[in-house]
C-alpha cells in the first residue's frame, strides 16, 4: 500500500471510533457549530492581501518531524498578524501530529478564515469540522468518488462552510467539482512524491475558469509565489516552509514582506 492508501485506511478506522465517542448529536451542540463562518473565498481574493493560506503542521510522512516546539496559539496569532489571508490547521494525529484541539485553539485567537486540513472520507468529519470552528474544508479528489465529492461539498455548503477541492492532476477534474468553491492544485506527484511549483503553472489553463484557484506544496520562495500569482492563481497554501523555521510566524512575515516588494 502507498502512504496515501495507509492514511485513508487508518482514517476510516479513526472516524468510526470517533462516531462512538462523539456522536453527531453532541457535535451539533457545540458553540462553534452554530456560530457564523468567515468566507475563505473573500479573504483569499481581498485586494489588501496576497492570498496566502499559512499552515500549522508539526510533521509529515515525507519529512518526519518538522517542528515539535512551535505553539499553535502563538503561531496562529503570528500568521494573522503577518498578513496571511487564512490559516490552515492539520488535524490528523498519526501522520501529521495534529489534533482537533489545535483548530479550536486557533479559532479562539483569530478572526480570519480557518481551513480544516485532514483526509475527509466520511460526512461525519464535515459535521465535526463545523463543530470545532472551521470555516472551510479540503477534499482530496484522488481519494474520493465523483458522488462523494458532490455529497461532501454540498454538505459543507449547507453547513455554511466552503470547500477546497484538491487535485494533483487535471484528469481528476473528470470526477466533477461538486459544490467546491476553490480548486487547489497540489504540486506533489502522488506516485513518486516529487514536488515542484511549476507543475501548477503548467496546469493553470486547464483549470475551471469560474472558480478561485490556489497552488499548494513545493512553494519555497516569494519569487515562486509571485510567479504563481502572475500565472493567474489567486493564492497559495504554504506550511512546511514556515514550520521549518524556529519562529514560523516570523518566517511568514518575512515571506509576505518579500512578496509585497515583488508586487511593487
Amino acid at each position: 500500500m502507498s502512504i496515501l492508501e495507509n492514511i485513508i485506511a487508518d482514517k476510516k478506522i479513526e472516524v468510526q471510533q470517533n462516531k462512538s465517542l462523539y456522536p453527531v448529536a453532541l457535535l451539533e451542540k457545540t458553540e462553534a457549530f452554530n456560530s457564523p463562518t468567515v468566507s475563505l473565498k473573500k479573504y483569499v481574493t481581498k485586494k489588501d492581501k496576497n492570498g496566502l493560506i499559512a499552515e500549522f503542521k508539526r510533521k509529515s510522512p515525507s519529512k518526519g518531524i518538522i517542528n515539535k516546539y512551535a505553539k499553535v496559539e502563538d503561531t496562529g496569532i503570528a500568521y494573522m498578524q503577518a498578513g496571511a489571508s487564512a490559516i490552515s490547521v492539520l488535524t490528523d494525529d498519526k501522520y501529521f501530529g495534529g489534533k482537533n484541539k489545535d483548530l479550536i485553539t486557533v479559532r479562539h485567537f483569530n478572526y480570519c478564515p480557518i481551513l480544516r486540513k485532514d483526509f475527509i472520507v466520511d460526512p461525519y468529519q464535515i459535521i465535526e469540522a463545523r463543530s470545532i470552528g472551521a470555516d472551510a474544508i479540503l477534499l482530496i479528489a484522488a481519494v474520493l468518488t465523483a458522488a462523494e465529492i458532490k455529497e461532501f461539498s454540498v454538505l459543507a455548503n449547507n453547513l455554511g462552510m466552503e470547500t477546497i477541492l484538491e487535485i494533483h492532476d487535471v484528469k481528476e477534474l473528470d470526477k466533477g467539482i461538486g459544490k467546491a468553491d476553490i480548486i487547489g492544485f497540489n504540486n506533489r506527484n502522488l506516485h513518486n512524491f516529487t514536488c515542484h511549483y511549476t507543475n501548477a503553472i503548467k496546469a493553470f489553463n486547464q483549470l475551471p475558469n469560474n472558480l478561485i484557484k490556489i497552488a499548494e506544496s513545493g512553494i519555497n520562495t516569494a519569487q515562486e509565489a509571485h510567479e504563481l500569482k502572475a500565472a493567474g492563481y489567486d493564492g497559495f497554501l504554504i506550511g512546511q516552509q514556515f514550520m521549518e523555521h524556529s519562529n514560523p510566524g516570523f518566517a511568514c512575515a518575512q515571506f509576505i514582506q518579500e512578496l509585497n516588494k515583488l508586487k511593487a
